[in-house]
């Protein structure tokens, strides 16, 4: 097998590049997601269950983009057609979501289109970020992966901060910053649409400048033999079943640490609206409870022609007087027509069999139209650029501890500590060490993983472990987004304020937990800590 060459640093550069672009649509995403449903209607309790599809998606596309673009050998290289095919779907979605509550569609209807979007942009970033990690595996020897995933952190970090702040900036500049009931203001629209163009411009870049290597020499220097004398399948099930033991001591650190951060990007801008800038709530869609269900809509009616509902107290005095059965109705638009009767957009039907069975309900929720909120959804966004910035400033310090694990836990601790002061903080200002110390924990999740697990891999299943490696990424979050729901609601107030900021505190014992499982890895073949990583992370 030959050795693969030393790449100069512009090449390394050049490598990854195109990951920037990638980070701002990623960015972009985790700042503001929540911040758009909730926009649109959604119920607080229901927030984490939207968040399923990014990793369900990261969960199915990656190990298959990691399988397929081992195999694949074209005009355009191994991986760098996967880019292409990602970049391009994720550019056309990222003008449509942000635009789920501006096509007049009812609240169901919009959060159902923003929910198809958000799948469809998860599969496409995940599609174009998954060769950037291959092309290192593939063209980058060992003694310089530190450096070349040292660049990539950068490139990522400063892709973060970008995306994170271009709606404070934008409204700086003068574009609106709130909107009416249901429409995402135009600072985020705007941000969306910038780092769609921005997206464009880094895979033209990349595929100027990244020359991949050719099937011969690409076997050579990575030990394939060109004509096996037998073609042994590898399927999933094969290639776990192989995996090294790193693969799976990693994949628990993994678990804690993504189960964690799937709850900051899920509840970070209402924590951050309620503890800090003290967002005004509103009674949104009072109902009816009845059997163990809720029914609730912007309208109730009954018996097809009675408005029980519209923001006030009727269902509760409706059911007062009501005996016996009758058939409800929730609708988001009920309009009058000329002869009196009424034109509705029902979202459900049901008949209640007995109207002393029902109990009056209503939820108590953040005001999405207030300045303050949106001010705190810009806010967040300036939060997440400084837990970048920390992670940028901590990678430079990372490789300078002499234990790699010590360093791990170290940062997961410090991680933990963030958030549990941004469960409490109440100045705006302070959550800046927070997000900060958060940006420790991050620093480490993208630096040690990867390395750990590169150097313990051989072969010509790079790609396929590497997309598989993904799914320790996207299964805790796929876990944390099924039960923070229930936690949420088991830590709730019927009709009051979620207290979303207590899952900040989950998160943070998650952190906990991830940092104690750092001492049971088992490091692979192969030094953990490459010898120049010091040096190079001054030049980083």
């Amino acid at each position: 097998m030959k050795t693969k060459p030393d790449l100069s640093f512009w090449k390394l550069w050049n490598l990854s590049f195109g990951f920037f672009g990638v980070q701002i649509a990623y960015a972009l995403q985790s700042a503001n997601v929540s911040r758009i449903f909730t926009t649109i209607g959604a119920d607080p309790h229901d927030l984490s269950y939207f968040w399923i599809l990014p990793p369900l998606m990261g969960l199915v596309v990656q190990p298959i983009v990691g399988m397929m673009s081992d195999k694949t050998w074209n005009r355009f290289g191994r991986r760098l057609p996967y880019l292409i095919a990602g970049a391009l779907v994720a550019v056309v979605v990222m003008c449509l979501l942000p635009n789920a509550g501006s096509f007049h569609f009812t609240v169901a209807s919009a959060i159902l289109f923003g929910l198809v979007a958000l799948m469809l942009l998860d599969t496409s970033i995940n599609t174009a970020m998954q060769p950037f990690k291959m092309l290192v595996g593939d063209m980058v020897n060992e003694k310089q992966k530190g450096l070349a995933y040292s660049i990539q952190s950068f490139l990522c970090n400063a892709g973060s901060v970008v995306g994170y702040i271009f709606p404070i900036l934008f409204m700086w500049f003068g574009i609106k910053n709130t909107a009416p009931e249901g429409v995402v203001p135009d600072t985020v629209i705007w941000s969306f649409y910038i780092g769609a163009a921005i997206l464009l411009i880094c895979v033209f870049y990349s595929l100027v400048k990244i020359k991949e290597w050719p099937p011969k020499l690409y076997n050579e220097y990575n030990g394939i033999e060109e004509k096996p004398v037998k073609k042994e399948k590898k399927d999933v099930i094969t290639l776990l079943r192989h995996a090294p033991a790193t693969f799976w001591t990693v994949g628990v650190v993994q678990f804690f640490c993504w189960f964690a951060f799937l709850f900051l990007w899920t509840y970070a801008t209402n924590t951050v609206a309620h503890n800090a800038f003290e967002a005004p709530t509103t009674v949104n869609y009072p109902g009816i409870s009845y059997e163990g269900k809720d029914y609730q809509g912007k309208y109730l009616i009954a018996n097809d022609s009675i408005i029980i509902l519209d923001h006030g107290k009727k269902t509760e005095d409706f059911l007062s007087t009501h005996q016996g059965a009758f058939a409800l109705t929730t609708a988001d638009i009920v309009e009058k027509r000329a002869d009196g009767t009424l034109d509705i957009s029902a979202t459900g039907n049901v008949r209640i069999d007995d109207a002393s069975g029902c109990e009056y309900m209503t939820r108590t929720v953040l005001d999405a139209t207030s300045p303050a909120y949106n001010e705190a959804g810009n806010w967040v966004g300036v939060l997440f650029a400084i837990q970048a910035l920390g992670s940028v400033l901590w990678a430079v310090v990372l490789p300078r501890f002499r234990s790699s694990k010590f360093s791990y836990t170290l940062s997961l601790l410090l991680g933990a500590a963030g958030f549990f002061m941004t469960a409490f903080i109440t100045h705006p200002y302070l959550l800046f060490v927070a997000f900060a110390l958060i940006g420790c924990a991050w620093a480490a999740m993208l630096a040690w993983p990867f390395t750990i697990l590169t150097n313990s891999l051989r072969g010509g299943n790079i790609g396929a472990y590497l997309g598989l490696f993904n799914c320790t990424i996207c299964v805790p979050q796929i876990v944390a987004a099924l039960v923070g729901g229930w936690i949420l609601t088991m830590l709730s107030v019927p009709g009051e304020l979620a207290p979303e900021y207590l899952m900040m505190a989950v998160a943070g014992v998650s952190l906990v937990i991830g940092s104690v499982c750092v001492f049971f890895i088992k490091e692979g073949p192969g030094k953990q800590k490459p010898e120049e990583t010091p040096e190079i992370s001054e030049v980083i």
